[in-house]
């Protein structure tokens, strides 16, 4: 009689996360994504391991920084040639590339080691509210009034008991 021990395929499921940027400040929001990505607000975290799930930003064009961040902060790339420094300032990162600024954050609060890139991969940054296509794997749970009696009744009509009973607690 063999038993499987240790933790199973459920406990690593991945599960899609949303987020919407509007109005939160850069930092603190980067700093969450990055707990999520890293997988480390769920009990099985080890950091060996690539156990996080997926996160979903949408309005990365309203999102906010502190202070004078808006004027002093400057992104910084190189071509790898002699003299292709390229400085990008913030306000016109956020005017062509919101997604990057983002992306960027998120980054430098991964740790640098090699599950890093597969990490930034699950990452998905719409600059508008739209998230395309992956509206549709978003986590639905009725903490957060996602999920509906109507939509409960339309997966299966045997659960019109247990549906009005929760929706009269």
């Amino acid at each position: 009689m063999s038993q499987a021990v240790g933790n199973t395929a459920l406990a690593y499921a991945r599960v899609w996360r949303h987020v919407d940027a509007s109005d939160r400040v850069l930092g603190k929001l980067a700093e969450r994504i990055a707990l999520v990505l890293m997988g480390k607000h769920k009990p099985i975290y080890d950091k060996g391991l690539d156990c996080g799930d997926y996160v979903v930003v949408t309005n990365a064009r309203n999102i906010k920084v502190s202070g004078r961040k808006d004027e002093q902060l400057v992104y910084r790339k190189h071509t790898m040639y002699p003299g292709g420094l390229k400085e990008t300032p913030y306000k016109t990162m956020m005017e062509k590339k919101p997604n990057e600024i983002i992306y960027h954050a998120v980054s430098g609060m991964l740790p640098k080691n090699k599950l890093r890139d597969r990490r930034m991969a699950r990452l998905k940054v719409f600059g508008g509210p739209n998230p395309g296509i992956y509206r549709n794997n978003f986590l639905k749970r009725w903490e957060d009034g996602t999920l509906t009696d109507e939509y409960v009744l339309k997966l299966d009509s045997r659960n019109k008991i247990s549906a009005h009973s929760s929706s009269s607690r």
